[in-house]
């Protein structure tokens, strides 16, 4: 009776994690798979403002506060190209208000060439502070002077700090919505322009927050009157925009739970270095794939690779993170998956001089390796 009752138990549990595998492979493939228009009877279509390739300028402004206070112009793009990425370091005057630890916002809009972001109705625009209030770094004798004024019960002052990096996206690529199967996600991000029953989305513009460091702040005195700022741009695919609102979704939340700045900034740093790595995987595997030949490929060099990373992950198997193993272990796959594919294959003629050439390089490379080998080996055993 209790063996029955507990392989009930067993098999609800496994009918509830199967369930939920397919409901988050689901989710998965309507993430990397978003369904576009296709212009159908009952559908109705958002089309991009970009594909009308209008005239567009980039400004970046900088104010006290936004939508109530003057704006001063920090950066002007124009003619502003959404597919061409750019860099501007410029040099921003802080007013008064900022240098008495006050705040400073960005605000970047992306509005039709030539006119003024405020008299543009397909305008679109993103406000960001550019100050953060955080306690000051200090020196070795200034740590051991806070240590008297912790003791003494004296609170620890935040001072603000100039946030000196800027990073943009806009979602250049023409992509056309329904406007059922909209995204969560992108909705948040989109103005919809109507002309009659054309409807088409403005510019989907986004502060990529994951590229700001706490270490790169720089402290605000009362002495400061300008500060450097780096704008830069990059364009970006409908998938990685998406990608990049879960991952900085993610990072809010883990503030929300309490993780402190470093924290914060290690997470930042191995998102980047992992995203990094799965983009290089990916044009790794997209090359690949479109090889029709190993003409020209060492196949004995892939095949000694791929053992090499094999050995690698092994080793990185006993003490190591799963955020280091992931893309260690994918890598390993794709090169064991490379070397078998190259093996099996059948040789064709331009192949086989390949490997006929292979064969008399490395035959001539022993000879200066094994010598070489040999003499090392010997002047270890004179020194021992």
């Amino acid at each position: 009776m209790l063996g029955s009752k507990r392989s009930s138990i067993a098999k609800l549990l496994l009918g509830v994690f199967v369930v939920y595998m397919l409901h988050t492979a689901w989710l998965l493939y309507g993430f990397l798979n978003t369904k576009s228009c296709d212009g159908g009877r009952e559908e109705h279509c958002i089309t991009s403002y970009l594909a009308a390739r209008p005239r567009l300028q980039m400004s970046v402004f900088t104010c006290l506060v936004p939508d109530n206070s003057p704006l001063e112009l920090a950066v002007k793009i124009d003619p502003f190209d959404p597919h061409s990425r750019f860099e501007r370091r410029v040099h921003v005057s802080l007013p008064g208000e900022t240098r008495a630890n006050g705040t400073l916002f960005a605000v970047v809009y992306v509005h039709k060439a030539g006119v003024s972001p405020l008299e543009d109705s397909r305008e679109v625009h993103y406000a960001v502070q550019l100050t953060t209030y955080i306690t000051p770094s200090r020196t070795d004798v200034q740590k051991d002077k806070e240590k008297v004024h912790h003791h003494s019960g004296l609170p620890e002052n935040p001072v603000s700090h100039w946030r000196p990096h800027l990073s943009l996206t806009v979602m250049s690529e023409d992509f056309t919505f329904t406007k059922a199967g909209l995204p969560s996600d992108v909705r948040r991000y989109m103005r919809v322009s109507q002309e009659g029953r054309q409807m088409m989305y403005l510019p989907l513009l986004m502060v990529n927050e994951l590229d700001f460091r706490v270490r790169d702040l720089m402290e605000i005195s009362s002495g400061t009157v300008q500060l450097p700022l780096t704008v830069s741009y990059e364009g970006i695919s409908l998938r990685g925009f998406r990608f990049w609102v879960h991952l900085q979704d993610m990072v809010y939340s883990l503030q929300q739970f309490g993780f402190t700045d470093e924290n914060i900034d290690e997470i930042k740093e191995t998102l980047h270095i992992n995203t990094d790595f799965f983009l290089a995987l990916k044009n790794d595997i997209s090359s690949w794939r479109k090889k029709k030949s190993m003409a020209g490929i060492s196949r004995k060099t892939v095949l000694w690779r791929s053992l090499g990373t094999l050995l690698i992950f092994l080793y990185l198997l006993e003490e190591t993170s799963l955020l280091v193993l992931l893309p260690v272990g994918l890598g390993a796959c794709v090169e064991v998956v490379i070397s078998i594919s190259g093996v099996v294959n059948k040789l064709d003629e331009e192949e086989r001089k390949t490997v006929e050439y292979d064969t008399q390089a490395s035959r001539y490379l022993s000879y200066l390796v094994y010598p070489l080998c040999i003499t090392n080996h010997q002047i270890h055993l004179v020194a021992t």
